[in-house]
């Protein structure tokens, strides 16, 4: 049996980098304590130790989840700065880098029915498609046009990162042949209005 001093080894950290692992894997069913205890190596009191439940390990790993894959991306692209155009051709850059594959999104968006998941996922979309926008109308979009065409980018987003895990060969292979496509969805959303 681990002393109360092997309790403290795993940080809160640690266990919401392997919640967002699972479920990534195994969607939100996967992220049980028992499992995840048995993933990182740890007894199931660690856990407790950090969270007094399922939920708050969830809740943890979704605010986790928000602050790396949404906040840390918008900051990254604004710290290297540039134009909005160069800002948005960072930004698709990095999230369609098939590198950064889409399993947590996509097990979310499968899990949306959760209102703990759903809260999250409806912060992250907004916060997403504002950013978006708000690059569209620097660069000289009228606000309800900005906002579509957000969307529009957004959806684009998503379609990607499912074609990335249910059929990667569709999408266009090797860094050349993923520039020009990059470069094929940028001059389409940011074409002139019709």
């Amino acid at each position: 049996m681990k002393s109360a001093g092997d309790v403290r080894r795993r940080t809160r950290d640690d266990w919401t980098a392997a919640a967002l692992e699972a479920l990534a894997d195994g969607g939100l069913a996967a992220v049980a304590i028992e499992p995840l205890a048995a993933r990182v190596g740890a007894t199931k009191g660690s856990a407790y130790w950090h969270f007094p439940n399922r939920e708050a390990l969830v809740t943890a790993t979704l605010e986790r989840w928000e602050r790396d894959h949404t906040e840390a991306v918008i900051d990254m692209v604004e710290a290297e700065g540039g134009d909005p155009a160069t800002r948005l051709r960072r930004l698709f850059g990095a999230v369609l880098d098939p590198a950064h594959g889409p399993h947590v999104e996509l097990a979310l968006l499968s899990t949306s029915d959760d209102p703990l998941v759903a809260a999250a996922v409806s912060r992250v979309n907004e916060r997403r498609i504002g950013y978006l926008a708000r690059l569209l109308g620097q660069l000289g979009f009228a606000r309800a046009q900005a906002r579509r065409r957000a969307v529009l980018a957004y959806s684009v987003y998503l379609g990607q990162a499912q074609l990335m895990r249910a059929t990667p060969g569709v999408l266009p292979q090797g860094k050349a042949a993923r520039r020009a496509h990059l470069d094929d969805v940028l001059t389409t959303m940011l074409a002139a209005p019709v």
